[in-house]
């Protein structure tokens, strides 16, 4: 019989943590802990991303920068705000929502967000950081599956672990978090060979491809721990993610659903990362 993952109670935990944690360091220094939000353009679900951002932040206390600038903005000008929140001393994360609109250069953009300050961890420092096993910010979604593993009892010492998916966004840094814990790691992508056979052999199978329901049950063991990170629409323009649930589950120890698993952690992690990054700042 599987367990399911849930996402949302474990995301509530977090946040009574850093609510809590947030208020200690507003009693002990003085000041709020502030997160800025750049949204350039008018995206449909960036914009969904965001408000949630905002609500979580009111909802642990922390207090939220929003920028919201139009599609046409220049890289000169989306440039110079990153540059002129990387100084402001109110703002101990920044995050730039992804995608920009086409003709910007993102990296270079992203470049401009200081380590201290770079609470997606995607920065070139902070993803060497994490290879190296050193204290740095952790992307969020694959620091949010870490912490389910951990809540859950689930042991990745001496565990195989399978990620599909290459990206440096989740795949990567999963992998990374993964060997960290001290589990065997193999990391599969569009181009694996004998892609089944290995994803069969996991104890922790973490689906990351993007792609609606592509891991099927002949492609995992009894027993396994399955983390599924994708999300997509099925035939049916219904949400689901990596994993084909209904037939995969009843061959799981674990198993996250979609929606209400990996999702949910996400937004908790970038919250959890900003407290990090403010405490860090003292």
């Amino acid at each position: 019989m599987y367990k399911l993952i849930d996402g949302k109670a474990h995301s509530r935990g977090i946040r009574e943590e850093i609510a809590k944690g947030v208020e200690d360091y507003r009693q002990k220094y003085s000041k709020d802990i502030g997160l800025a939000v750049v949204l350039v353009g008018d995206d449909g679900a960036s914009q969904v991303y965001v408000r949630n951002k905002i609500k979580g932040c009111e909802e642990v206390g922390i207090k939220s920068f929003a920028y919201y600038l139009p599609m046409d903005s220049t890289q000169e000008q989306v440039e110079e705000l990153v540059s002129e929140l990387a100084r402001n001393e109110a703002v101990h994360g920044i995050l730039v929502q992804l995608p920009l609109p086409k003709g910007l250069d993102a990296q270079k953009i992203l470049s401009l967000i200081p380590v201290e300050k770079d609470v997606d961890g995607f920065s070139e420092s902070n993803l060497g950081k994490l290879c190296m096993n050193e204290e740095c910010l952790v992307a969020c979604t694959p620091n949010g599956v870490m912490q389910m593993l951990k809540r859950e009892g689930i042991q990745t010492r001496g565990k195989n672990a399978v990620v599909v998916g290459r990206s440096n966004i989740v795949g990567k840094p999963m992998a990374m978090l993964l060997l960290n814990a001290d589990a065997t790691v193999t990391v599969c992508h569009s181009k694996t060979v004998n892609l089944k056979e290995i994803c069969a052999g996991a104890d922790i199978l973490v689906a990351a491809i993007g792609r609606a329901k592509f891991i099927t049950a002949d492609m995992v063991k009894e027993g396994a721990v399955v983390i599924d990170v994708g999300m997509n629409r099925d035939e049916n323009g219904k949400l689901c993610g990596d994993v084909d649930f209904e037939n995969v589950k009843d061959k799981c120890s674990y198993i996250t659903p979609v929606p209400g698993g990996v999702g949910p952690m996400t937004i908790t992690m970038l919250l959890y990362n900003t407290l990090t990054a403010a405490q860090r700042s003292v």
